[in-house]
C-alpha cells in the first residue's frame, strides 16, 4: 500500500470551560491511504469534529502529531499550514455553505481561480466535476434554485476543485433525507475513487458505512476499529 496521505499520532484535544477542562481526545491515531475512504463514528460529542478540525489544521490540537503528506504540520505557523489547507485539503460540512449570489458552475470555479487558475480552466474543471455529479443541467442555477442534495453535491464538487490529496468530511449528509443522502454519498464516493483522494468522513449514518473502504469507532477519546451492530 502506498505511504499515507494522512497520519494522527496521539491526538489529544481538551477545552476549558470555566473551572472545568474538558478532554475529547485522549491519544487518537489513525492513517487515511490515497484512494482510500475511512469512516468515523461515534456519539454526538465524541470528539469527531475535533479530530477533523485538527486533521484539518483548522485548531491547534493540545498534544499530537499530524502529517499530512509526509510532512509534520504540528508545530507550523498559521501562514504555512494555511497555505496546505487550500494546497492540499479539501472539506465537505453538514451544511453546504455555497454563496447564495453565485451560479452553481461558479461556486466551483471560484476557489480554483482564487488558487490562480485562469477563468476558462476554472470553469471547465467545474463543468466536468458538476457534470460527474449528475448536475450537468443545473450549472447556472444558483443555490435558492436546488434542492438539499444538489446543494450538497455542488459543496462535494467544490471541495474537489482543487484536487486535494485529503477529503475531510464531517457529517457531509447529515441534512438530507435517507434516499438523498445516500445518493449524494454515492457521488462522493465515486469521485473519490476516481480521484485518488483520501477521504475521512465523519458521520452517524450507518447506512452509509457500507460504501467505506474501513469505518472506525471514536469512543472515550480514542479511535478503534469498528464493530457493526447484531
Amino acid at each position: 500500500m502506498s505511504d499515507p496521505v494522512l497520519v494522527v499520532r496521539g491526538l489529544e484535544r481538551s477545552y476549558v470551560t470555566g473551572e472545568r477542562t474538558l478532554e475529547v481526545l485522549k491519544g487518537a491515531d489513525l492513517e487515511v491511504h490515497p484512494g482510500e475512504l475511512v469512516g468515523l463514528v461515534g456519539p454526538s460529542g465524541s470528539g469527531k469534529s475535533s479530530l477533523l478540525h485538527a486533521a484539518g489544521l483548522l485548531e491547534h490540537p493540545s498534544a499530537g502529531t499530524i502529517l499530512i503528506d509526509g510532512q509534520d504540520c504540528s508545530r507550523l505557523g498559521d501562514g504555512a499550514r494555511t497555505r496546505i489547507r487550500l494546497r492540499e485539503i479539501g472539506f465537505v460540512y453538514q451544511f453546504h455553505h455555497l454563496l447564495p449570489e453565485l451560479s452553481a458552475l461558479d461556486n466551483v470555479a471560484l476557489p480554483l481561480m482564487i488558487a490562480g487558475k485562469p477563468r476558462r480552466e476554472a470553469e471547465a474543471r467545474a463543468r466536468s466535476l458538476l457534470t460527474g455529479l449528475g448536475l450537468a443541467d443545473r450549472l447556472t442555477h444558483q443555490p435558492a434554485r436546488l434542492s438539499g442534495g444538489e446543494q450538497q453535491r455542488v459543496a462535494v464538487a467544490r471541495a474537489l476543485a482543487n484536487s486535494p490529496r485529503l477529503l475531510l468530511c464531517d457529517e457531509p449528509t447529515g441534512n438530507l433525507d435517507p434516499v438523498t443522502s445516500r445518493a449524494v454519498f454515492q457521488g462522493l464516493h465515486d469521485l473519490a475513487r476516481q480521484t485518488g483522494v483520501a477521504a475521512l468522513v465523519a458521520t452517524h449514518n450507518l447506512e452509509l458505512t457500507g460504501l467505506m473502504d474501513r469505518v472506525l469507532a471514536l469512543r472515550d477519546g480514542r479511535i478503534e476499529p469498528w464493530t457493526p451492530p447484531a
